[in-house]
Order: structure tokens, then sequence, then C-alpha cells
């Protein structure tokens, strides 16, 4: 049997902090601190939880920009109502469709608008761009830069990508208010997914350094209850966007495992509370031992965890920009999969059964 091979692997990123992803097999996002003007990028109760009966393909046609400041009413008349709604962080509520395959979106909705859509998989009509699209072409599409500003009123912001950022995750100002977040797979240089996004809830997420005068929005602060129900469904997400990943590459669809994402909770939660960010346990404990308590049986196992992303879907792209964690995330061997999510702290715990 493998056994506690690790790469660790930590990424500066924009506002607040850092972001920290570790990958183990057994066959990373943010310190917040500020420096004002600039500040650097971020960096429980478990309920049960059963993947969705699959549902089919997306009817979305047209540009994505077109959904930004709609009305809720108008996504249900026209995707018809989501397969879930899940808690967000940051006030609003993510819509959730999907085909549990291909395809992907989620759409933030606040006080019944549309603030923020992000998008995966394949054959989704998301004008201007595609899954897919090769960087270069993108890239003298849209003219990424290193710096992009925002101004309202007195109050004036510059977010700062460093050179991975710009590779990875390139930022757009599209117009005054709204702004395009280009995820790409940096080993194959390809359109991975998309987010766009007010600039509200860009500063709230913070996900790049940034210069600013004036304000900027406080940080989540939730109830037990209320991240309780945040983590729940950061949870399915991952579920969610790992089998459509897989899917995109040609791998197959793992189960849901609910007494492995159990272990994935308690060593997130491990993690946030003791203060370390490690496949071990502070009392030495790695996923073997881990997997022992609650009787699980496997022929292989193992673990990707990252911290302080902003939520489950940026999470899931560093994981799919890492080495390491890329193995696991599109393993051959693999059957089922437990995500385990506390505050902002991630675990995805892998299974090989026969």
């Amino acid at each position: 049997m493998r056994f506690l091979r690790f790469i660790l692997i930590v990424s500066l990123i924009a506002i607040a902090g850092f972001y920290f992803m570790e990958k183990n097999d057994l066959t990373t996002e943010e310190a917040i601190e500020n420096i004002s003007p600039i500040v650097k990028e971020k960096k429980s109760l478990i309920e049960s939880k059963t993947a969705p009966e699959k549902q089919p393909g997306i009817p979305l046609e047209g540009d994505l920009f077109q959904w930004i400041g709609k009305d809720s009413d108008e996504l249900v008349q026209t995707l018809g109502e989501p397969i879930r709604k899940d808690v967000s962080a940051y006030d609003y509520t993510w819509w959730v469709y999907t085909d549990q395959e291909n395809q992907y979106i989620q759409f933030g909705v606040l006080d019944g608008d549309i603030e923020t859509v992000y998008a995966a998989g394949s054959g989704l009509e998301i004008a201007p761009a595609s899954i897919g699209q090769a960087y270069d072409e993108m890239k003298e599409q849209f003219s990424f830069s290193k710096e992009v500003t925002y101004n309202n009123g007195f109050s004036s912001y510059t977010f700062r990508l460093n050179e991975d950022e710009l590779k990875m995750r390139p930022l757009v100002k599209m117009s005054d208010d709204i702004f395009l977040q280009c995820y790409f797979d940096t080993f194959t240089e390809k359109l991975s997914s998309i987010r766009v996004l007010t600039s509200d809830i860009l500063l709230k997420h913070r996900p790049y350094e940034i210069e600013y005068r004036g304000n900027l929005p406080d940080e989540p602060l939730l109830s037990d209850e209320d991240w309780a129900e945040v983590e729940n469904g950061m949870e399915k997400q991952i579920f969610d966007l790992t089998n459509v990943l897989r899917s995109h590459y040609g791998k197959s669809e793992l189960a849901w495992e609910e007494n492995v994402s159990e272990v994935a909770f308690l060593h997130s939660k491990d993690m946030a509370e003791n203060n370390y960010f490690s496949h071990y346990s502070k009392d030495g404990n790695g996923l073997k031992e881990r997997l022992a308590v609650e009787d699980i049986f496997y022929l292989a196992a193992g673990e990707n965890i990252a911290a302080q992303y902003p939520d489950a879907a940026a999470a899931m792209e560093g994981w799919l920009n890492s080495e390491g964690h890329r193995e696991a995330l599109l393993n051959d061997d693999y059957t089922h999969l437990g995500a385990g999510v506390y505050r902002f702290y991630y675990t995805q715990n892998f299974l090989s059964r026969p």
C-alpha cells in the first residue's frame, strides 16, 4: 500500500493573505493581515450530504454578462428552478444549475438580483469566451494586464497580479462595475472556467493584491449556524465540480462517500481550530489513521487540502493547477470522494474501491 507522500505548495495572492494547498497520497489562502493602504490577498455541524439526481443539460445561450443585475425571476423563467440554493459567505446565495456530468453554472443572487456568475464544463454558450479557448487567443482578445483599476466616487482600487496569477486567473474590467475572472488550466493553457462579478463582490472576495484609497468591505462575520450552511454548500460544490472537471478530461465519475466526507470535514476543522496546515494532525496522525477510525475500507486513498481560498470554485482551480493535486483530482483509479469544508479550510479525500 502506498503511504504518505505529500507536496506542499504555498502561493502568495492578493488581498489579505495566502492561499495554501497540500496533496497527500496513500496506495492553500489567506492569513489575513491589513497593511493599509495595501492589502495582500488571501489570503461545526455537519449535515448529511447526498449527491443530487442527474439533471438535463443547461439551456443557457448568449452572453454571461447579460445576467448581471437581472432579476432572479427571469433566471427561473429561462432555466427553471436550480437544483439547489447554497448560501455563500458573502451575503449572496448561489443558485446552482448542473447536470452533474458536463455542465456547471452557479448564479450569485443578492436581494433578488444576480451579482455574480461562475461557469465550468463543456457545451455551454458563455460568450464572449468559451471553455477550452486558448490562453494566447484570449490574451489577445482581452489584453490581460498586471494592474486593473476601479474607481468609485472618491475611492480608488488597483488590483495587482503577479506572473502566476496573470497566467492562471487574469482579471479583466469589462465595464465601470463588472469584471471577468478567467481561470486557466496552466498545464494545457486553455480556459477551465469563468467568473463574472460586480466590483462589490470582487472587493469582498479579495483575490488579488490591492492598493486602495477609501474603504474595503468587512471580512465575513457569520454565526456558527450560518457557517454550517456555507460549508455544506461548498462541500456539494466541490463534489459537483470534481465530477464535471473529471468528465472534461475524460475521467470516470466519482461516487459520494458520506463517511469519508465526515473524515475530511473533521480534518478541515482541526486545522482551522489548531492553526496548522498539514496532512498530519498535531498528534501525528495522517489520512490512514483518520480513515481507520471510521473503519473505512479502501484499496488506495489520497488527500488534497487547501486553505483561505474565497470559495470552493477558487479552491478547485487551485488544485487543478498544482501538479500533485491535479494528479489526485484526475486519478484514473479513484472511485469515491468525500469533501469537507470548515470556514475557509478545504479537504478532499479520495478512495479507490473494487
